[in-house]
């Protein structure tokens, strides 16, 4: 008899977590994290640079189009750039993603995204020195990522995801024969809360 009970609050707790995590159109998600971030430069001159670790931080908003397809944007603060023995390079964004973000798995607890991400420069800084006038106060990146939601309840979970985005446009601003591309990815935690 226990063995029975067991197997039917096993069955109805299954089938619970399979349509907890499943969203409808209209639901909308945020999520505030916190991300450890590898940045470096692509294109010319940039081989000898080595990557440059940050920390970033936002809030990642999904609107759900049904229960696989959602479109995620918000608002992060990135800190890029490279790193040598020597020298180092930081610049720091604002950046807004506009990604597709396919939800997938039989619960929907994993997401695939991929977009484009608008970024604004707020700070430049070699070695310590201001060189934001020698920058391009916009970028333009393809942004990508794969995550995994941990539910704690059907309204909250704590999202563990990898983030990358690969700059395409010139971030020189007065050597237009040089072309720097910044380019970077990371591990981030944070919570997701269902409005």
């Amino acid at each position: 008899m226990k063995k029975l009970v067991f197997a039917a609050a096993m069955t109805v707790l299954g089938f619970t977590s399979i349509n907890a995590q499943e969203r409808e159109k209209g639901d909308i998600e945020l999520a505030p994290y916190v991300q450890y971030t590898s940045s470096f430069f692509n294109g010319d001159n940039a081989n000898s640079e080595n990557s440059r670790s940050s920390a970033s931080f936002g809030v990642k908003a999904d609107y759900f189009f049904n229960d696989r397809w959602s479109l995620r944007s918000g608002i992060n603060y990135d800190s890029m750039g490279a790193k040598d023995s020597f020298d180092e390079a930081e610049l720091n964004y604002i950046n807004i993603p506009l990604n597709a973000n396919w939800h997938f798995g039989s619960t929907r607890k994993w997401n695939l995204n991929f977009g484009v991400t608008p970024g604004f420069l707020t700070k430049a800084e070699f070695n310590g020195v201001d060189i934001k006038e020698f920058q391009e106060p916009f970028q333009l990146g393809i942004s990508y990522g794969v995550g995994y939601k941990l539910e704690v309840s059907n309204s909250f979970s704590v999202l563990f995801d990898f983030q990358g985005l690969v700059g395409v446009t010139n971030i020189n601003k007065t050597v237009s024969d040089v072309t720097t591309l910044n380019a970077g990815s990371g591990f981030g935690i944070g919570g997701v809360f269902k409005l």
